[in-house]
Formats: structure tokens, C-alpha cells, sequence
């Protein structure tokens, strides 16, 4: 599959409707050009690949078969998603996936009228769907709403809180479940394709609604029964008795790669009279593509790479991840200490836990896209003398943010939070980002927050949360690549609340937390080469706070500075707090804080996130002149 590609039937799609003017048999060739575009778009940009691939069939289909955007398609996640924006008009810049000022990797509001509603966070389609349907029945206005969701997805309890209040859209609402990791269903055939097509049909639907008005003019009794028969025996052929119980009329599984069998059953679901309706169709990710279809796995979100191959380009060798720091000394420790479970939601490469989990398997739960059940489980577990880490990403853990309050805070119960991908993440843009864990946790009594400026202070600080059984312990670390200081061979423990000094001065006090320690002590060279003399601080914690120290260097400093890689509300807010509570305010200090800022970044190369977020060793030095009012010269101005 070489480049430059030939697509003579794509290039005549610019927009769905004219996708629905090609006659069906056209539809497979259509198909395979869009999985070549497909490919190559993702081999110059890098970005999901397996799960678009897997859906390219089926967004054909949808697209044919249902008039959108008067009906509302929407993607769970949205990484899936790519070959959707090739056919909604978006082709020419698929090529600027995830880049600066290019396309999202997911579904977005604000890029196309096709893109009803955006996504990024696992579980939401349905609710989502069901909100257009209502509001289109009460309007009176037409329109579905259709929620394609994958099997993994469906482990959230969100999905199916959707689906319990699904009833009342009536046929306005149309449940596509993708079912990419067979976990559901069985292979399918064309005995499961027949059936599907029959009893999605207007005739069966037809019978079933007559006999279903004859029932209910029976005694209670048989009126039941012969409701429960009527499912049973639909659940015996296609397995749907669950969704049915939920309200849904179920339609499957069939072949979501086959057109011929997707296109009459969507036709039938598109015209039934009844719903709401549960489609079940069975793909494979990366279809298509020998690689993608042979490693799922590494082929899920991928670097650039070369199309013919499947080779990935690789980055330089360089330190360590993060994670896989963690997840490494994790799995050390748990050798000794049989008390150490780790916890992931979908995530165990993610995370760094692929290693834990093969070492101590009895230990290790992965519990799906479940992050509420996550921690109260952890929660559960830390209440029975176990030491559970919770490993979640900072985004995802704003999902169980109640949890975190109620069932680990309150209880002062000993869970230990590995909050990976803390701050800006580059490409994955806002909805990844994790910008706020430090405001939302470190306002919760009881509750412990660390973050680490490097990877051997990751190390410290799990061993340091591993052995601390006071009440909840959180420590929060970037993506990417450590900075390169040597791993300790044995992790020392952290004291709680304590910070430590990385270089001391006398005029301007800097005071870090994260990773952002490497951008501060670049700041105080630049300011040293001033003549400025500079104190560089790693406070550690962002809860509790090392107040000696704190005071010791804003009364001793004539300027500080706190530096963070998150949003409003956290480190500085608490330093603010802290100085206002003790009097130091009222002493003319000069505090000023360095946060992200106070809007949804959206993506591009990490180094020009923090550009603009004003996190960088310029941003910092500016900081600090302007504080002192500095001028050409090299002399502070007289205060005005």
C-alpha cells in the first residue's frame, strides 16, 4: 500500500450526502479507499489507528443510511473517529491530526456540524444520544440520535444509567454497540445475519407490535408470560435478554465489516416505528491493515510510521517514562510487601502496571472503564489492611471525584493515588490534560499530595506513599520521559510535608512543584547572570505544606515566585493562603503566582503548551522582573 494513493470514489465525497448518491455495490470500494486514507493519514501524523480502522465499514454505513447531521452520530471517545472526518468534509486537513492548529483526535463541537457533540472521556454516547432524541421528540422535530459505543465502554456505569432512562426517546434513539475484542458475543456468520435482518424487519416488527397489543389485553399472567417468551426466545437466537431487560429492542450481532449485511439491518432500525434499539455488531481492530490486525495492542495509538512496514519511527533513546518508573518500583516493592495490590481502570500499559501484573497477577485488577468502582474498591480494600494504589490518569480521576471525597477522605481511609499525566499532554490536547488534580484534592482534608520533580524523586515518593497508612496519599507525575537523573538503588522515604532546597540565594526565592524544577533552576541561572542571587525550592508537597520553609524564604526573599504545572486553585492559591493567614502579607511581600492558565489549552508539541501557558524559564524570569519592576538598566526601579 503505497502512496500516492488512488481513491477515484472518495474524491467524489465531500460530505455525507454525497456519499448517499453512490449505488450500494459501490460501497465496498469506497470502503477500502477510505481505510487507505485512512492509513496513510495516521502513518504522517501518528494518533489512534487500530480502533478507526476496525469502524470504517460501519461509518460508511451510517453515513449511507441515516441523514446526517439532521441525525445526531455520536462517537464514544471520538478515537475512532478519523475515518468520520475524512467523509464530513474535513479530508484536506485529516494530514494536521493532533498538531498545532490542526484537526482534534476526537470529535469536536467547534470543527464540524457533524460532530454534535465532543468526547475524549469514555461512556458518554449514550447520554449524550439521548439528550438530541428527547429534545427532537419534544420538538417535534425529526432527527435520531445515534451512539456508537465500544464493548469496553460498556463496562462503565454510565452506559447503562443511560440506558435504564433510554425508554423514554422512543425510536429516536439507536445504540450501535461496537464489540471490537469479541468479550460480548461469539464470532458471527450468516445464520446471526439472517436473523438480524429478520427480526429488525418491518414485518417482524409489525407481528411483534400487533401480538404485543393482543397481550395486553390478556390477564396480567399470561400478558407477562408472553412478554418473557418473546425475549427469551429473541435472547436464545442473538443474546440480548440483558439489554432487553433495559428497555432496548436488541438487533444481532452481525458483521460489522460486512456492508451487505450492516446496510438492511441499519435500513430496518432507521425505519422501525419502535425503539428504542440496541445494534450489535462485531469488528476487529485495526481491519485491514496485517499489523494494526496482528498487534492491536502497540498499533491502538501509534508514532509516525511507515505505511508498507508497519514500522513505527521511534524516538531517540532517552530517560526513562514516568510511568514505567512506577510501574517498576511498584512491582519491587510489592516482591516484600504482600500488602501492595494496584489498581487500573483500562489502562495497565498506560500506566505502567503491564509489568506489576505479570509479577503479582493476584494482585493486580484491572476493573475496565470503571474509575468510580476503581477507588471505592480501592477504598474497600485499604479498610481491610491491604495498601491499594490506585493508578489513574489526572483526567480520568475527575470522574470519581465523589468517590475520592466520600468513600476515601472521609473514612481517612490509607488509598494511594499514582495520578499519571499530570499537566499538559501535547497532542491529546484538553480533554487529556491533567490540569486540575492538585486544586481538587489538595482542598480535601485528610488528603496527602506530592508531585514529583523527577524520576528519581518518583521513586522516593512511591515508596514514601507504599509505607504510609495515615489516611488517603496522592503523587502526581507527568507524561513522557524523565529528565535523566540517576534512579536511586534503593528509594529512601519521603518526610510528609517536607520540602527541600535545591539551591540557595539571597534575593529571589522560587518556589517549584513538579516538574517544573527543571524550568526554575534554568530561570535562576538567567537571573543570576543579572547579578540576581536565587533560591530554588522543590516544596514536594502541595498538601501539606513545608510552612517553615515557606516562611524562611518569603521573609528572607525580596521576591517569590511559585511555579506549577496546574490550574488555579492549587500550590500558589495555598502559598497565598498560608502568607495571608500568617501576617506576611501586610509585610509588603512580593508573592506571585505561576499557574496554567485559565482556559482549555488545545494541543500541540508540549514545549509550546507551556510557551503559551507562561510556564517556561523566560515566562519565569519575566515574572520575577516585573516584580521588581527591572528595567533596561539592570537596576529596580524606585517603588512609584
Amino acid at each position: 500500500m503505497a502512496d500516492p494513493l488512488s481513491t477515484p470514489l472518495l474524491d467524489t465525497v465531500q460530505t455525507p450526502a454525497d456519499l448517499r448518491k453512490l449505488a450500494p455495490e459501490d460501497l465496498r470500494q469506497l470502503a477500502d479507499e477510505l481505510r487507505q486514507e485512512t492509513i496513510s493519514a495516521v502513518g504522517t501524523t501518528g494518533g489512534h489507528l487500530g480502533s478507526g480502522l476496525g469502524v470504517v465499514e460501519l461509518t460508511v454505513a451510517i453515513h449511507y443510511v441515516f441523514d446526517t447531521p439532521a441525525d445526531r452520530l455520536v462517537w464514544d471517545v471520538g478515537h475512532q473517529c478519523y475515518p468520520h472526518k475524512i467523509l464530513t468534509g474535513r479530508r484536506d486537513r485529516i494530514r494536521t491530526l493532533r498538531q498545532g492548529g490542526g484537526l482534534s483526535g476526537f470529535t469536536k463541537r467547534s470543527e464540524s456540524e457533524y460532530d454534535p457533540f465532543g468526547a475524549a472521556h469514555s461512556s458518554t454516547s449514550i447520554s449524550a444520544a439521548l439528550g438530541f432524541a428527547v429534545a427532537n421528540k419534544i420538538a417535534g422535530t425529526p432527527g435520531k440520535g445515534i451512539a456508537v459505543i465500544g464493548d469496553g465502554a460498556m463496562s462503565a456505569g454510565m452506559a447503562y444509567e443511560a440506558m435504564n432512562n433510554a425508554e423514554q426517546a422512543g425510536n429516536r434513539l439507536v445504540v450501535i454497540l461496537n464489540d471490537n475484542d469479541m468479550s460480548i458475543a461469539p464470532p458471527v456468520g450468516g445464520l446471526s445475519a439472517y436473523l438480524s435482518r429478520i427480526v429488525s424487519s418491518r414485518e417482524f416488527l409489525g407481528i411483534r407490535d400487533a401480538l404485543k397489543k393482543l397481550a395486553r389485553k390478556l390477564p396480567r399472567p399470561l400478558h407477562t408470560a408472553a412478554r418473557k417468551t418473546d425475549e427469551f426466545a429473541r435472547g436464545m437466537a442473538t443474546g440480548g435478554t440483558l439489554f432487553e431487560e433495559l428497555g432496548f429492542y436488541y438487533v444481532g450481532p452481525i458483521d460489522g465489516h460486512n456492508l451487505d449485511h450492516l446496510i438492511p439491518v441499519l435500513e430496518n432500525v432507521r425505519d422501525a416505528a419502535e425503539g428504542p434499539i440496541l445494534v450489535h455488531v462485531v469488528t476487529k481492530k485495526g481491519k485491514g491493515y496485517a499489523p494494526a490486525e496482528a498487534a492491536a495492542d502497540k498499533y491502538h495509538g501509534v508514532q509516525k510510521f511507515d505505511v508498507i512496514t508497519g514500522t513505527q519511527v521511534k524516538a531517540p533513546a532517552g530517560p526513562p517514562q514516568y510511568q514505567n518508573v512506577f510501574g517498576h518500583t511498584l512491582s519491587k516493592l510489592a516482591d516484600s510487601d504482600t500488602r501492595i495490590c494496584a489498581i487500573t481502570a483500562a489502562m495497565p500499559s498506560g500506566t505502567g502496571l503491564d509489568r506489576f501484573s505479570k509479577e503479582h497477577p493476584d494482585r493486580f485488577f484491572d476493573v475496565g472503564i470503571a474509575e468510580q468502582h476503581a477507588v471505592t474498591f480501592a477504598a474497600g480494600l485499604a479498610a481491610q489492611g491491604m495498601r491499594p494504589f490506585c493508578a489513574i490518569y489526572s483526567t480520568f480521576l475527575q470522574r470519581a471525584y465523589d468517590q475520592v471525597v466520600h468513600d476515601v477522605c472521609i473514612q481517612n481511609l490509607p488509598v494511594r493515588f499514582a495520578i499519571d499525566r499530570a499537566g499538559l499532554v501535547g497532542a491529546d490536547g484538553a480533554t487529556h490534560a491533567g490540569s486540575f488534580d492538585v486544586t481538587y484534592l489538595a482542598t480535601l482534608p485528610n488528603m496527602v499530595v506530592m508531585a514529583a520533580a523527577d524520576e528519581a524523586e518518583l521513586v522516593h515518593m512511591t515508596y514514601t506513599a507504599a509505607e504510609y497508612d495515615a489516611g488517603p496519599i496522592a503523587v502526581r507525575y507527568p507524561r513522557g520521559n524523565g529528565v535523566g537523573v540517576a534512579l536511586p538503588e534503593v528509594p529512601q522515604k519521603v518526610e510528609i510535608g517536607k520540602g527541600r532546597l535545591v539551591r540557595e540565594g539571597s534575593k529571589i526565592a522560587i518556589l517549584s512543584l513538579g516538574t517544573r524544577l527543571e524550568e526554575a533552576l534554568k530561570a535562576a541561572d538567567a537571573l543570576e547572570a543579572k547579578g540576581l542571587s536565587t533560591t530554588v525550592a522543590d516544596l514536594r508537597f502541595a498538601k501539606p505544606l513545608d510552612e517553615a520553609l515557606i516562611r524562611r524564604l518569603l521573609t528572607t526573599h525580596e521576591v517569590a515566585v511559585t511555579v506549577e504545572e496546574g490550574a488555579v486553585g492549587g500550590l500558589g492559591a495555598h502559598v497565598l493562603t498560608f502568607a495571608s493567614d500568617s501576617g506576611l502579607i501586610d509585610a509588603g511581600l512580593k508573592l506571585r503566582t505561576m499557574r496554567l492558565p485559565d482556559t482549555f489549552q488545545d494541543q500541540d508539541s508540549p514545549q509550546k503548551q507551556y510557551d503559551e501557558a507562561g510556564l517556561n524559564a523566560p515566562q519565569i524570569v519575566d515574572t520575577v522582573l516585573q516584580a521588581l519592576r527591572w528595567n533596561e538598566s539592570g537596576a529596580a526601579e524606585a517603588r512609584a
